[in-house]
């Protein structure tokens, strides 16, 4: 079975919306919070802005794997999918690091980057 550019980007869509997917536990509180990234929100508005993020990455996420479905919303959602993992990549070496679980997320990010803009790239040729 050949590979396509079609079927490579609806790939590297499903394992971005996947990975998008997974901070939206977080929105169960502080601590689905904690075994996400690591560390405590003790803060009330800080655990407020960290469940509302986690809402927007439900619905990055939910979107990202729809379009692995539905080919005219791909080309659309992969620069999106992109640029939200591009940037997550960015501030975490902007800041210098970061606990164990965020480098873990910016590895995830990091390699669904690069599938997901090669993909886009082989179905620009």
């Amino acid at each position: 079975m050949s590979l396509n550019a079609t079927t490579a980007l609806a790939a590297a869509l499903l394992l971005a919306g996947l990975i998008n997917l997974l901070p939206l536990a977080g929105v169960l509180g502080a601590t689905r919070l904690l075994g996400l990234y690591g560390m405590a929100f003790d803060d009330p508005s800080l655990r407020i802005l960290m469940r509302h993020r986690a809402v927007l990455f439900g619905l990055l996420g939910g979107a990202t794997l729809a379009a692995a479905f539905i080919p005219a919303w791909r080309v659309p959602m992969a620069p999106a999918a992109l640029v939200s993992m591009l940037s997550f990549i960015a501030l975490a070496a902007l800041e210098g690091g970061g606990n164990t679980a965020i480098r873990r997320v910016v590895l995830a990010d990091v390699v669904a980057s690069v599938l997901l803009a090669a993909a886009l790239l082989w179905t620009r040729r």
